[in-house]
């Protein structure tokens, strides 16, 4: 924790009956002996409590196989690539066959974060393997040396297991498991020994749960199942009149989710990393506006969008994009005195934007005040409603509004429509 920082089935159908029962009190009618006959209300409502949980989970099936497919084909994976192919000491480690000097070039390119795993293979045999024990989404490409000649192929995974099921169960606020050969793997949620159907529900540690699944790749080769779980109490605050209304619930907490992992670990990494940056100390200790610009400057090249620094309560400089979102702010210290503040974000407009529909295929609507600052749908939104239906050019949504933070404070006002129908 970065100190001082602020930051704005059987057993399932059992579950569901004891929700069922919690929510009927005073809802039967009255038998002649006095007890109460709930038989049709609570089957009814039975019902409706597995349907809504089936509903939630599904959704939710949606979500973890987009953030899945986020290491297939995407930025990330692409950005990955291009790396590879453009890394001279790797290449040129291949064309010698040095083994050594390949591995230092691998290390090089895992360092940047953009990669978690990579394997060279020069004339079918291995010449390095750098990363962890455990990865998914294989990504395959060829090495080229002088006239686009191939020396070698590769393969790389931007998602290290751990990460993808943190990743998954941030969003989608369930558990992961990661099976293999009727086991689960890597520390992910023990499931039940031998075979289990695609989707259904189980009953672990006496909690029953609601699951769905889908085949996933294993680096460097085979196959998995990637299984997302929520037990039958996690689903009901879900729960809509409609399987639609719960439908908009459970997209809705996504969408809510995807801006509060802006402020969670990743951007506290970034704080600390900013915290313990030499350079910008000694600017903001001396009270260097243009060196701080320039160390500033030099910590944007990985994670952070928008950095700015302020001393005695005057600003001294603020480098990165116009329209930011999810600010943190923390102190800076030198020889343990407080020397300055920071406010920093890991996200901009657009980054959100992005993040929404290709993680859950929603589009925004973002407004600073009055003025609308990005625009998923095209001219002349209109007025759009805080919730409910709305429609657009023979479209429809419906609509939930995020109260979020601009940078470096204030309002912004995000509008998440969810098409209608979903899928």
């Amino acid at each position: 924790m970065v100190p001082g920082v602020s930051i704005s089935s059987t057993a399932m159908r059992a579950t569901a009956m004891l929700l069922v029962i919690a929510t009927l009190g005073g809802c039967g009618t009255s038998a002649p002996d006095g007890s109460v006959a709930r038989t049709d209300n609570a089957a009814s409502a039975l019902d409706a409590a597995n349907g809504c949980a089936a509903t939630v989970i599904d959704t939710l099936g949606i979500i973890a196989r987009r953030v899945y497919d986020e290491g297939v084909s995407s930025e990330r994976t692409a950005s990955t690539r291009q790396l590879i192919k453009a890394s001279l000491p790797l290449r040129e480690a291949v064309e010698a066959g040095n083994a050594q000097a390949a591995r230092a070039a691998a290390r090089s390119l895992l360092a940047t974060g953009h990669m978690t795993n990579l394997l060279v293979m020069r004339s079918g045999h291995a010449l390095v393997e750098v990363g962890g024990p455990h990865a998914l989404a294989p990504l395959r490409g060829t090495l080229t040396g002088a006239g686009a000649t191939p020396i070698a192929t590769y393969v790389a995974s931007v998602w290290a297991d751990n990460g993808f099921f943190a990743e998954a169960k941030g969003i989608a606020e369930g558990s992961v498991a990661l099976r293999e050969d009727g086991h689960s793997i890597a520390g992910s949620f023990v499931l039940p020994r031998g075979e289990l159907p695609p989707e259904g529900s189980l009953t672990e540690g006496h909690i029953g749960y609601r699951y769905t699944s889908f085949p996933a790749d294993v680096f460097p080769a085979g196959r998995l199942r990637v299984y997302l779980l929520r037990s039958g109490a996690s689903t009901a605050g879900l729960c809509g009149h409609t399987s639609e209304d719960t439908l908009v619930n459970t997209l809705s907490r996504v969408a809510d989710n995807i801006y509060d992992g802006e402020l969670g670990g990743r951007a506290l990494a970034e704080v600390s990393r900013a915290q313990q940056d030499p350079a910008l100390l000694r600017a903001v200790a001396a009270r260097e506006p243009a060196a701080a610009t320039q160390a500033i400057k030099a910590l944007l090249n990985e994670h952070i969008v928008r950095l700015r620094v302020s001393a005695e309560g005057r600003l001294l400089s603020d480098v990165g994009g116009r329209y930011v979102l999810a600010p943190v702010s923390a102190p800076l210290r030198l020889g343990g005195r407080i020397i300055g503040t920071l406010v920093l974000s890991i996200q901009d407009d657009e980054g959100y934007r992005r993040l929404t529909r290709r993680l859950a295929g929603l589009d925004v609507l973002m407004y600073m005040g009055s003025t609308l600052v990005k625009n998923d749908l095209g001219p002349e939104p209109g007025n759009v409603p805080d919730s409910g239906t709305y429609r657009y050019r023979g479209r429809t949504f419906r609509v939930h509004t995020l109260h979020a933070e601009a940078f470096p404070s204030g309002p912004l006002k995000i509008d998440v429509l969810i098409p209608i129908p979903y899928g």
